[in-house]
């Protein structure tokens, strides 16, 4: 994606920005017919979610201390959520330092939500009517709308029956020792260093070659109800399998959203932090502050309510039917 100083033209086309405005305008009319408020919080915050998998951008302070680009308005906007029990969305960027790629830019935009008294499950429906009516403001039918007929709705898959459609088992009752025999038996070859106990490693790896590439291949699909161990901040359902309830919405492979049931444990947040913070040690990972404002204000109470996180730049690539997100947007990383 990166050039040199005299490529200084957009990497979008006009027709491609005007209608990535076009589709953000109708989807903030659609949050604010659906009662949402718009927020903003900030960019820049001492606080930032402690996650294995995400690296910040870390910024020196005006007193010398360290401050984080977030990932996410997660923390943010939870906030907000426990002050007010009011539904609200933000329009934001989101930083991710080591997101680079044909999907990836290490800078994005994020359309973030959170509605109290609502599901995870109720989420999906939302996230569908987003996504269509995105679709009608872009002007011509997105490649996906063909695969719809007379109104069809978009798939639903718990992940033992993702898993179940891709390779034929279902895998969240099995001991790590079975999903390791699956995985060398359905793959060509294993990445070096995967321990024997990284079940998390051995799930992903099998999501990401075989199942993954089959979600929302005919039409949009959602995946939901994750290994508990792979919860994030979202509540866990006991069962004869505990599940995380979580949700995320393909199309074409790729994840364009991802919502939780929110976690509102104030101890169990404090101890996953933790966790995470553990594992980016064992990883070499750089140490962040696992207390925040967020374990306060779930002290003090947040409602019931589910949250989503929606890649808006992979929104409009599938809408248009595109490759790339340099694609999508005017000045890339490595062009600005």
């Amino acid at each position: 994606m990166s050039g040199s100083r005299g490529d200084w033209r957009p990497s979008a086309s006009w027709e491609v920005l005007e209608v990535r405005a076009a589709m953000l305008a109708r989807l903030r009319a659609e949050f604010a017919a659906g009662g949402f408020l718009e927020v903003e919080t900030p960019l820049l915050c001492s606080d930032v979610c402690v996650d294995e998998h995400l690296e910040p951008f870390v910024v020196e302070g005006p007193a010398g201390d360290e401050l984080f680009l977030q990932t996410s308005p997660e923390f943010s906007m939870k906030r907000l959520v426990a002050d007010s029990a009011r539904p609200i969305f933000q329009v934001t960027r989101a930083f991710r330092r080591d997101e680079a790629g044909l999907r990836h830019n290490p800078e994005f935009t994020m359309i973030e939500w959170y509605e109290p008294g609502s599901s995870y499950l109720e989420q999906m429906g939302f996230v569908e009517r987003l996504v269509r009516v995105a679709g009608e403001a872009a002007g011509e039918s997105p490649p996906w709308v063909d695969q719809l007929e007379h109104g069809e709705p978009f798939g639903r898959l718990s992940y033992d029956e993702a898993f179940v459609r891709a390779i034929g088992v279902e895998v969240l009752g099995r001991p790590t020792s079975e999903l390791i025999g699956l995985a060398r038996g359905e793959l060509e070859s294993i990445p070096d260093g995967l321990a024997d106990s990284d079940r998390d490693g051995w799930l992903n790896l099998l999501l990401c070659e075989r199942v993954e590439p089959t979600l929302g291949r005919d039409r949009p699909e959602f995946l939901y109800d994750y290994p508990a161990s792979q919860a994030a901040l979202a509540r866990i359902r006991r069962g004869e399998v505990d599940v995380a309830e979580r949700m995320e919405l393909y199309i074409g492979g790729l994840e364009i959203c991802n919502g939780y049931q929110e976690l509102t444990d104030a101890d169990e947040q404090a101890r996953r932090m933790s966790e995470q913070s553990r594992r980016r040690a064992g990883t070499g990972g750089r140490s962040l502050p696992v207390s925040s404002r967020l374990e306060s204000a779930l002290r003090a109470g947040l409602p019931e309510c589910a949250g989503v996180a929606l890649g808006f730049d992979r929104l409009v690539m599938c809408t248009l039917g595109l490759s790339r997100i340099d694609q999508v947007l005017a000045f890339p990383f490595g062009s600005a």
